[in-house]
């Protein structure tokens, strides 16, 4: 055994030999993860359950939740009145808008673009300071690295040479017409610089119109992780061909008035749904015509897909064949009638024993969807990045990130799921999840895809943890039968003991880590809190969508994580782009903090720290190695 273990030091050491063939190149590397232990943990920037709304994760992506402002004021002080220092977080939010409207007041001078552009360089040289000088060469766009890495290495207070090649940097920048190009760049780098990583915590889909924009926009972000929520996994099984998560997703947006996401957006025509609703459905609008023609097939595709996965315990979701079309009525699990809104049912034939059985035309229009779906270049596009990005759930720094809950029973232990015959609870079913999702991007197979759909709505999914009442409230009159069950978690996550069992749960330390999760707007005006637990667990799902300003009295939530801990952030109002510019409008938000340190937290303390000192344990081997001869270093 040991001269097992030795080979595989050796090979180990022999493959960082190449890498480093000289004790020179190991100092070097040595002294500089040394030396990046010691600096300040980067920001981490929280964001959940966007649901399509473009402008509002635009102007909040861009302020980094008011951390840029922050640095403004630290930086500029009384040196700036707050007028300027409100024009000048405008500028770095949208340059080139805030630059087109300078010029078209003409007041976009050669003074005024090299003041800006000695500010933007003042701003980034005192946020770069606690990344090492390679971290942030990489964070610079690379078209302008060269000027940029040279600017940022004047030091005009110093020396008189140096103040005089600074000035003449910046004025040959202005000369050649290029300062509205440096502008842009500056800001660049002082966005990547203000937010080391990006976490956000699932739904990029819903109500909102453009969830297409937010994915393109965080497509370019350098550093960023998704946990996946129960809206993602709907539009990912769609684009896989899911048949049933594409009449879903049809369905949702027909209902929402929200099919400029399909049609604009990716380039899915509804024409073929929109000539069968009509025919189906002659005195209703075009719009809800083809929204009923939609709901049908989802039922009926729903049915089928019940049928065949008995693991997925929906069964009681089998309701189509429960209709007495006679009396208008539907005979629901707990024995009782229930009155139907309306007993038209085109597309199911009262005589046939199985309503969930397509007619041809449902086919023929489903097939047409389908091809839409696999075949749009941008959405598969959308996808591929969801899957290499995202996951069920993310531990990082010693938090858990995950987007439902964690099923659990009544008495708050860890409710155990069967599935192809084996059972799973806990970390291990998020596991098993997150595994099948991905065979689901990889095969294509029918199992795979039916677990999409589960992933969406099923009660014991952990993206969804909530029984969706969706025929109920299509078809039933009685409001009653509209309430969605909830998993237990819901509740029981308001208790420092459920929260500390998770978190063992999954190797975190409850001491230090915390649960940040979604999904469930957190209703403000109502007296409810995202601060659970002590802070033990963080919801901060605000409402985002416009759709959900009034049941939670807010525009949304957001998180940061620094060096002294937690600050979480309650959006009352959040600038679009024309307010901005107009008045240099920027988010009206209450900062709320949940956790403050008296140390500083630093890369030592995370999980890069680890890592660079497992890095660090193996070059001191390989040093080691040279010294004893047991390798013989390069000359």
């Amino acid at each position: 055994m040991a001269a097992q273990n030795q080979g595989r030091v050796s090979k180990v050491l022999r493959l960082m030999a190449e890498k480093y063939p000289t004790k020179e190149a190991v100092y070097s590397k040595l002294i500089h993860l040394q030396s990046r232990l010691n600096l300040p943990k980067g920001i981490e920037h929280f964001m959940s359950d966007l649901h399509g709304e473009y402008a509002s994760f635009f102007h909040i992506l861009n302020n980094c939740s008011g951390v840029i402002r922050e640095k403004v004021d630290y930086v500029f002080g009384a040196r700036l009145t707050e007028e300027q220092k409100a024009e000048f977080c405008t500028l770095i939010y949208y340059p080139r808008e805030k630059v087109e409207q300078m010029q078209a007041e003409r007041k976009a001078t050669p003074e005024w673009y090299r003041r800006n552009l000695a500010q933007l360089l003042e701003l980034s040289k005192l946020m770069s300071y606690k990344y090492p000088a390679s971290k942030v060469k990489e964070l610079i766009p690379e078209k302008y690295a060269s000027v940029i890495e040279e600017l940022m290495h004047t030091r005009p207070e110093a020396d008189n040479a140096q103040l005089v090649y600074h000035k003449r940097l910046l004025d040959t920048i202005v000369q050649i017409d290029s300062g509205a190009d440096f502008i842009q760049a500056f800001t660049v780098l002082v966005k990547r610089l203000a937010v080391d990583r990006l976490h956000i915590v699932g739904d990029f889909f819903d109500r909102g119109n453009r969830p297409d924009a937010i994915l393109n926009l965080l497509m370019e972000h350098p550093s960023v992780d998704i946990q996946w929520g129960n809206h993602d996994v709907l539009w990912m099984g769609a684009a896989l061909g899911s048949e049933v998560c594409i009449a879903t997703v049809v369905r949702n947006s027909l209902r929402y008035n929200n099919t400029d996401v399909l049609e604009r957006g990716y380039g899915i025509s509804l024409r073929p749904l929109t000539t069968f609703g009509a025919h189906c459905y002659p005195d209703a609008n075009p719009i809800k015509a083809a929204e009923k023609a939609a709901a049908m097939l989802m039922f009926k595709l729903e049915g089928q897909l019940i049928r065949r996965n008995p693991d997925f315990c929906m069964e009681h979701r089998l309701l189509l064949d429960k209709i007495d079309f006679r009396s208008s009525c539907a005979v629901l699990e707990d024995g009782k009638r229930y009155e139907l809104k309306s007993a038209y049912f085109p597309t199911i034939d009262e005589d046939v024993e199985d309503p969930y059985r397509l007619t041809k035309e449902e086919q023929a229009v489903l097939a047409d969807l389908r091809s839409y779906f696999t075949e749009s270049a941008v959405l598969q596009r959308h996808v591929d990045y969801l899957y290499k990005k995202g996951s069920i759930y993310t531990r990082f720094n010693g938090n858990l990130l995950f987007h439902g809950c964690v099923p659990m029973n009544e008495d708050g232990s860890f409710r155990e799921v069967i599935f192809e015959g084996k059972s799973y609870k806990g970390k291990a079913y998020f596991d098993y999840a997150d595994q099948r999702a991905r065979k689901a991007y990889l095969y294509r197979s029918q199992d795979g895809l039916d677990f999409m759909y589960f992933l969406w709505c099923a009660l014991i999914s952990p993206v969804a943890g909530r029984e969706f009442r969706t025929f109920e409230r299509a078809f039933l009159t009685d409001k009653s039968t509209w309430k969605e069950p909830n998993d237990p978690y819901f509740k029981l996550i308001n208790e420092e003991e459920t929260c500390d069992r998770v978190l063992k749960e999954f190797g975190l330390k409850p001491e230090r880590g915390h649960i940040i999760n979604g999904h469930v707007p957190v209703k403000v005006k109502k007296g409810e809190t995202p601060v659970k637990a002590g802070g033990k667990a963080i919801v901060i799902d605000g409402g985002f969508c416009k759709a959900y300003h009034s049941k939670t009295g807010i525009s949304g939530y957001t998180l940061i994580s620094n060096s002294r801990g937690l600050r979480l952030l309650q959006h009352q109002k959040i600038a679009d782009v024309r307010m901005a510019l107009r008045d240099n409008g920027d988010i009206e938000s209450v900062s709320e903090t949940v956790e403050l340190r008296n140390y500083r937290t630093t890369i030592g303390d995370t999980d890069e720290g680890r890592k660079i000192q497992d890095e660090i344990t193996d070059l001191y081997n390989l040093l080691l190695a040279y010294q004893n001869g047991l390798l013989k270093p390069q000359e």
